[in-house]
């Protein structure tokens, strides 16, 4: 019969099998659930990811912004305020209530428990309202680089000197 090694415990003898058993069990356990430090956040992830399938999904937990409200007195809880970006094919042709009500139906039970979710704020999108947010954003870039060189061109830095030709037109 060969010893067996686990979790730095040697197992020998007849019960080896039966012990190591419930020992690898434990250990899967443990390293799931049990570890986490954010199991909130945890359960918020694995419901959206199964109900959406999102493509994009950021989770923010704000909740040490709004430790020192009233309503968070006496709250143990370092999990209640999240802010969620979601993009989803699963919103397509939803208005924005709609997807936010699907949503917030995931989670009705952890925002009804004491001590739970008590805000979510949301950004809810579909692949396609992304992509034009983007180039939306790299238009708006590209145009203030643009500003910025034809700015840099002309000698001004936009502020100052600006004001002192104004200034000095006037007197």
């Amino acid at each position: 019969m060969l010893p067996i090694l686990r979790q730095n415990i040697l197992v020998t003898g007849p019960k080896a099998a039966q012990i190591t058993r419930p020992l690898q069990l434990l250990q899967r356990f443990s390293t799931s659930a049990m570890a986490s430090d954010t199991p909130v956040e945890d359960t918020i992830r694995a419901k959206i990811t199964e109900a959406f399938r999102p493509t994009r999904l950021e989770i923010h937990n704000d909740s040490s912004q709004h430790a020192h409200h009233r309503a968070m007195a006496g709250s143990a809880s370092k999990e209640t305020h999240f802010r969620l970006v979601i993009t989803s094919e699963a919103f397509r042709a939803k208005p924005q209530p709609a997807r936010h009500r699907l949503v917030y139906q995931l989670f009705r039970d952890e925002m009804a428990a004491e001590g739970g979710i008590h805000a979510m704020q949301l950004r809810t999108m579909t692949p396609d309202e992304e992509l034009r947010l983007e180039e939306k954003k790299a238009a708006a870039a590209s145009a203030a680089a643009a500003a910025a060189a034809v700015a840099a061109g002309t000698g001004g830095s936009g502020g100052s000197n600006g004001e002192e030709e104004t200034k000095e037109g006037s007197s």
